[in-house]
């Protein structure tokens, strides 16, 4: 039954992460779900009966803290079989703004932790032959905005990754995908999500207007978490799902106004392309 298998969610207190929970449990699935405090995920999610949700108290930027978790996962359940990478947040300002630090622990979260979750549960994947991993993107990992250099760097990062690895573990039947949403209805565009550079420098005159314009979008986003939670639970029973997947209508059109652009400029340089080869 497709309801036994056993879903793995890392940032999932809130936002898209507390949806798929949420909507998973209600369907009858087995589901681990990690957040920085696991009261606050109890919390969210609300009284489950039964075995079949095991909250997890994980530090993601610790590689023993994300092993334990999978140990503790499958001594709980017995497998795993869905791996949903989706803890992140956004980082704002513009590149000379962002010290090292902010720099570091935006990757550290949004990179470094989706390596060190597929590391981990890999070898599970490998041994049963089967396994799917979820990666959250952004439109901003293909298609970015202005003043998110930083965010857009991280989920560059990610989507690439996330291409690559499902070539390397095809092999074993496991599957990879990187959902790139648009705007959806969640608590991203909040305060306790997103991150601007303390240093301000003066003159970023379009880099601070985009920010207004993304706050001010806070509330009325086109995306629905709840549907987008569906996508999720259908895209594991599709037998032969895609690598990369744009979620919104706003994804779409930002991602098909990309393509003609990448399009157009390979087209307009070709011939500088092609000048570089030996005669």
């Amino acid at each position: 039954m497709e309801t036994n298998k056993v879903w793995f969610i890392t940032g999932a207190s809130r936002g898209m992460g507390l949806s798929l929970v949420k909507k998973l449990i209600i369907a009858g699935y087995n589901v681990a779900a990690t957040s920085r405090k696991s009261q606050r995920l109890i919390d969210a999610v609300g009284h489950v009966e039964g075995p079949r949700f095991l909250p997890l108290e994980v530090d993601l930027t610790s590689e023993k803290s994300i092993n334990e978790a999978f140990e503790r996962t499958v001594a709980h359940f017995g497998k795993i079989d869905v791996l949903v990478n989706n803890a992140g947040y956004g980082i704002g300002g513009a590149v000379e703004e962002l010290s090292q630090e902010e720099i570091k622990d935006s990757f550290e979260i949004n990179v470094m932790a989706v390596i060190k979750t597929m590391q981990s549960a890999m070898p599970y994947f490998r041994q049963q032959k089967s396994g799917h991993i979820i990666n959250i993107s952004s439109i901003a990992g293909f298609a970015p905005g202005k003043g998110w250099a930083m965010y857009a760097a991280t989920k560059y990062a990610v989507t690439g990754l996330s291409e690559v690895m499902a070539e390397d573990v095809k092999e074993f039947g496991v599957k990879v995908t990187v959902v790139a949403p648009g705007a959806f209805r969640t608590e991203f565009l909040e305060e306790n999500s997103l991150v601007f550079a303390e240093k301000k420098i003066d003159g970023y005159t379009a880099v601070r207007s985009s920010h207004e314009k993304y706050a001010a979008m806070n509330g009325s986003q086109i995306g629905n978490p709840e549907l987008l939670a569906q996508v999720f639970i259908d895209l594991v029973k599709n037998p032969n799902p895609p690598v990369r997947l744009y979620l919104g209508s706003d994804a779409y059109k930002r991602a098909t106004e990309k393509v003609n652009l990448l399009s157009e400029e390979l087209e307009s340089n070709k011939y500088i392309s092609y000048s570089t080869d030996f005669n």
